[in-house]
């Protein structure tokens, strides 16, 4: 029995550094999207229209100057970032093909991404959820060319695959009359082909050593300013919340299918809907003043990025909205405390739920 012991010391000792190990291991965040969460990957497609390299956004991001971020500071994925202990992951076109960074994250969002291939045509270029996902997998080539297969493999399905997609099947292909998708789908069968793409698309993912998968939901798009301007009095536009709960009420069971059929599935969505009415419906709640228009004042059905020229609001910390479709810095950091508070997303991952303050802006 004695000579036993230091052999048991041994591998207590052993198996106390490897759970030790495997607990302060920083997470791995792969961001896919639109331009919500877009850093920069636009700036680096020449064609692309949808941009945002200009002043005035960016002026509460670290050091004050644009980056290709569709808001006046951090997106949600920053923000997410941060509060995992983590560098925020850079845009994907922005690294070499072997950079070793892409080993702690990337960020693939494009903004005026979609679904589907043809959403967001008229932007010229831009990285749709395909092409996105062709990316992390050219990015899985060269890290098992780095680590080796089973390296590889453990490293991407330990990683949190953070999407956010579908706004802009919506905003800007379905609901724009002078597109096709409008006017050859009804509405349930333009939600059919959403949802079965990205059943494909999440299976694709999945092949290529996604697990723990993240689809942040959509908010009430029909609240946003550019949906209200639509309206002409002010108001939302429910029928444009309706379409909205459809697709999440549609995405939420695609993914509790998906984690039925493929083995280790872990995806989840994240919930924002209500959370986002409340802030828009009850902003003094949250610390905001104003939730109907934004802080730029660019409230137009046409365009409704924030330009050089444009006028901006005294105290961007009390608006919601930044433009006419993003959010600001500070509702960002709302929206993200609504997701780490998901008991649900905790079960991901164990470095989320933590609640830890993200860094200020500036």
């Amino acid at each position: 029995m004695e000579a036993l012991l230091p052999t048991l010391v041994i591998s207590l000792l052993l198996s106390a550094s490897i759970i030790t190990a495997t607990e302060t291991r920083k997470p791995v965040l792969y961001v896919f999207g639109d331009s919500l969460s877009d850093v920069g990957n636009n700036n680096y497609l020449i064609l692309s229209l949808a941009k945002s390299d200009y002043p005035w956004y960016g002026i509460d991001y670290y050091g004050g100057i644009p980056t290709g971020r569709f808001t006046n500071g951090r997106t949600i994925g920053d923000i997410i970032a941060a509060k995992l202990g983590i560098p925020s992951p850079p845009p994907y076109l922005s690294l070499s093909e072997y950079d070793d960074a892409m080993l702690k994250g990337v960020n693939y969002a494009s903004g005026g991404a979609g679904i589907l291939n043809e959403t967001g045509i008229y932007f010229i270029e831009k990285l749709s959820f395909d092409d996105q996902i062709g990316c992390y997998e050219k990015t899985k080539e060269a890290i098992t060319l780095k680590l080796g297969r089973q390296a590889s493999e453990e490293l991407s399905n330990e990683a949190i695959f953070l999407v956010g997609l579908g706004s802009n099947d919506y905003i800007n292909n379905f609901l724009k009359p002078f597109l096709v998708d409008g006017n050859i789908y009804t509405l349930q069968e333009f939600e059919d082909l959403l949802i079965n793409t990205l059943a494909g698309q999440l299976t694709r993912l999945y092949f290529a050593g996604a697990r723990k998968v993240i689809f942040h939901g959509l908010s009430p798009m029909g609240c946003i300013p550019s949906q209200r301007a639509i309206a002409g009095n002010g108001q939302c536009l429910d029928y444009v919340n309706d379409y909205v709960m459809r697709f999440n009420k549609r995405v939420k069971y695609l993914l509790s299918v998906l984690n039925s059929r493929l083995p280790g599935a872990q995806m989840t969505f994240a919930d924002c809907y209500d959370s986002v009415m409340d802030l828009i419906n009850r902003p003094e709640i949250y610390g905001f003043k104003v939730s109907h228009t934004s802080c730029c004042n660019v409230d137009t059905t046409v365009g409704g990025l924030c330009l050089p020229n444009s006028n901006l609001c005294s105290n961007r910390a009390e608006y919601v909205f930044w433009d006419a479709y993003h959010p600001t810095d500070a509702a960002n950091v709302v929206l993200a405390n609504i997701l780490f508070s998901d008991p649900e997303i905790a079960k991901v991952h164990p470095a989320l739920g933590r609640n830890a303050s993200p860094p200020s802006p500036r």
